[in-house]
């Protein structure tokens, strides 16, 4: 039965997945009386279901999912046309807003991006649990389609290492270690990482629960945290009753946005994670960065005379750090002691380091945003060895096939994926601009949409941006912008080929 089910469109598989997830607010619902977001949330499950079943049983006839191209244009279909059946119900529950502004919504939190709309006393238990919901499924799927869609085709940062071009569909350094079907390939990581992803976030929960959240609160952080998406019941952890505890909790599994060998070991080297480059990139970027604040900090006290205040010093010490690793892992979370720190140095807003941060990223096949860092490692030994080659033309480089591949092809590639960016970002800004949308403020919706760090839009501007003022017509393009970070642009390029409508 299961093998007739895995040989369904994989759109369909996700449209039949998302309608029986909306059976979970419909029963919060009815536990807490909210009896009009039931009704919403029950008819659009059943209504889901229904079709997926129709649908699925004209189709039963043919098998799909037989190319690994094929299912990127199906994730890519899933992260532009599932948000309009999510924000049917949030729609029908909200009942005060507009189809479009539930639509860019469900985009947010489909895509980790976090980015919202509502302010939260505005939205009931349910709707709040939704938005969660639907930003920790975006989560699972990116965990799912980095390992079975992704991989194989030498995208999403793996082409940095793999042995095959972009869009490649079997690599052949992968041929043994994985199963060439790949219908087999996708269920086989939803069976290895749905177990991993599950466990965590119910962990992570009842230790918030246990620092003083209410279940809400600890249910919806927990499932922030782990998808990346930075969504929360009452706008950011910084009002949350369980205080620096949550936050130490929060630190902790925010670590598994660095590295896939975090909740992985299907590409373990065997000498362990801290010898993985991008843990090590991002732990050194995560101390780097509040220290380096730290320091700042603690100039700027000798300037007002607040020196000795060891304390404030403490506190702005991990106001920086947990904020740096929140927005590096593209989540978004501020810290309670964020405000501290700059009311203590009388430095303004950082934005640029927030925004920089998010650029980059965190790790290949994680649920984090950004560039990835170990594109930023590729190209960190690669300008290593051309300084050697200035200082020493005839040495030859490091030996190791993994290591030549990161230091020449890789290195063209992760290139390659910084100037798509970049010209991304440009054309997005220019885009906005042509809209009206001033240069500051275009700039911060640029980056927190294609870094899918929506968090960004309130804490990286000297003002936060009001993007629910806008016209219908942003929205659309900012809910664009989202989707297209989220996939990366190398990834559209490649779905466009000729390959993937030849067959």
């Amino acid at each position: 039965m299961l093998a007739r089910v895995a040989q369904l469109p994989l759109f369909l598989l996700l449209l039949g997945i998302s309608s029986a997830s909306m059976v979970v607010p419909a029963v919060i619902a009815r536990v807490t009386r909210d009896y009009h977001d039931a009704r919403a949330f029950f008819y659009a499950a059943v209504i889901g279901l229904l079709v997926t079943v129709l649908v699925g049983i004209a189709m039963s006839g043919r098998r799909h999912n037989t190319s690994a191209l094929r299912q990127l244009v199906a994730l890519a279909a899933g992260f532009v046309f599932l948000p309009l059946f999510f924000a049917v119900p949030f729609h029908e529950a909200v009942r005060t807003t507009s189809f479009e502004n539930a639509y860019f919504e469900m985009v947010s939190a489909l895509t980790t991006t976090g980015a919202t709309l509502f302010d939260p006393a505005r939205l009931s238990v349910p709707e709040h649990f939704w938005r969660a919901q639907v930003g920790w499924m975006g989560g699972l799927l990116m965990w799912v389609a980095a390992s079975g869609i992704l991989a194989p085709l030498a995208l999403g940062g793996f082409e940095v290492t793999a042995t095959g071009e972009p869009g490649q569909a079997v690599l052949p350094g992968l041929a043994r270690s994985v199963v060439n079907d790949p219908a087999q390939r996708l269920w086989r990581s939803v069976r290895l990482l749905l177990p991993v992803y599950t466990g965590l976030t119910v962990a992570l929960a009842i230790m918030l629960l246990v620092a003083g959240d209410p279940p809400l609160i600890a249910v919806s952080h927990a499932m922030s945290a782990m998808a990346t998406s930075g969504i929360s019941p009452i706008g950011n952890v910084a009002g949350a009753p369980s205080g620096m505890a949550g936050e130490i909790v929060l630190f902790c599994f925010l670590f598994f946005a660095l590295s896939r060998l975090t909740f992985s070991t299907d590409t373990r080297n065997g000498r362990g994670l801290w010898y993985d480059p991008e843990f090590r990139l991002g732990v050194i970027i995560v101390v780097a960065v509040p220290v380096l604040l730290f320091l700042r900090h603690w100039w700027a006290a000798f300037d007002i005379g607040d020196e000795r205040d060891l304390t404030a010093g403490l506190r702005a010490l991990w106001g920086a750090l947990f904020t740096g690793l929140s927005f590096l892992s593209t989540t978004g979370f501020v810290s309670a002691d964020w405000a501290t720190a700059q009311g203590w140095s009388g430095l303004s807003t950082p934005g640029i380091i927030l925004m920089g941060l998010a650029l980059l990223g965190g790790g290949v096949a994680t649920t984090a945003g950004g560039v990835k860092l170990l594109r930023v490692f590729a190209l960190y030994l690669n300008g290593k060895r051309e300084l050697e080659r200035l200082i020493h033309p005839h040495s030859v480089g490091r030996k190791g096939l993994a290591g030549g591949r990161i230091r020449r092809e890789g290195a063209f590639i992760a290139w390659v994926s910084f100037m798509l960016f970049a010209i991304t970002i440009a054309a997005l800004t220019m885009l906005l601009g042509l809209f009206g949308v001033g240069l500051e403020p275009a700039i911060v919706l640029t980056i927190a949409t294609l870094s899918n760090t929506g968090p960004l839009i309130a804490t990286a501007g000297s003002e936060p941006v009001m993007v629910a003022a806008m016209g219908w017509d942003l929205k659309v393009i900012l809910s664009l912008a989202m989707v297209l970070g989220r996939l990366e642009l190398l990834a559209v390029i490649v779905m466009l080929t000729p390959d993937v409508w030849r067959n």
